[in-house]
């Protein structure tokens, strides 16, 4: 399992050496996009539209829009400045807290914890004090120059970290558009809602959802694949000169391209074609 980030949680005096590895993967069927004509991939280029020319990344910088068309610029010296002051690849436990005190829609992602050389003993003891107490560990890390707040908690017998949103990324519920307001519900449908919730009642089993979708998807690939339906890149094709003309033409302009600039520019008569 591919290691992302490697540091140390501490709550109070208790540092422990750790390494974080992605809990979970995406899934999704990556589709290419591929020139109609010619069944080549499309690339993408970085343009500058009132230039109109293609940029390179040595030709960018930085910078935060306030308003319609004005930056401010940061350099890469100011961004790793930044970035220095606040990773320091730990995991500080702020507090403990109940895992039902957080609502669902805080959290962001998963990573597994897992012990670097030495911490066993003291990754044991964190993991067991959180199940005995019930409770998860609050905390902040700074993960590719993105401080971030946390919960640490106990998933089988792993330690697992959940990044989850601060409070002002998370948009007010009062916010959107078109709720309705409470208007009276008639007992007989709210009895029969009810009913139709408890006979719809299971106890949750995340084997048994799949992703028909995908499934589907996959499915009609490989009957493609095995039916032979399916198409090539055409090649770039490289121009062979048919030729004595064109293979003069290929060599001086190989040499023109590899000659040495003189000292003093001037300009020369253009010779006649032979």
């Amino acid at each position: 399992m591919h290691t992302v980030w490697k540091g140390s949680i501490s709550f109070g005096l208790v540092n422990i050496p750790v390494k974080l590895h992605t809990a979970t993967e995406n899934k999704d069927i990556k589709l290419r996009q591929l020139h109609k004509e010619c069944n080549s991939p499309i690339n993408y280029k970085k343009v500058c539209p009132v230039c109109d020319k293609e940029v390179g990344n040595e030709d960018i910088v930085k910078a935060y829009e306030y308003s319609k068309n004005k930056f401010v610029v940061l350099d890469d010296e100011e961004l790793e400045n930044l970035k220095k002051e606040s990773e320091d690849k730990a995991v500080e436990i702020i507090e403990f807290v109940q895992l039902d005190e957080i609502d669902p829609i805080y959290f962001e992602r998963s990573y597994f914890l897992a012990p670097d050389s030495g911490g066993g003993k003291a990754y044991a003891l964190l993991r067991s004090a959180l199940k005995e107490s019930g409770k998860i560990g609050v905390a902040k890390i700074t993960i590719r120059s993105k401080e971030q707040l946390a919960i640490v908690r106990v998933y089988g017998d792993t330690l697992l970290m959940e990044t989850i949103h601060f409070p002002d990324e998370v948009r007010k519920a009062d916010e959107v558009p078109n709720i309705p307001s409470e208007d009276k519900i008639a007992d007989k449908e709210l009895d029969t809602a009810l009913m139709l919730i408890e006979q719809l009642t299971e106890k949750f089993d995340p084997e048994k959802y799949n992703d028909d979708y995908r499934t589907a998807l996959l499915e009609l690939i490989e009957k493609k694949k095995s039916g032979e339906v399916v198409v090539t890149a055409t090649e770039k094709e490289t121009k062979v000169p048919s030729d004595m003309t064109d293979l003069m033409a290929a060599l001086q302009a190989s040499l023109d391209k590899t000659k040495k600039p003189t000292v003093r520019k001037r300009k020369t008569p253009a010779k006649k074609k032979a």
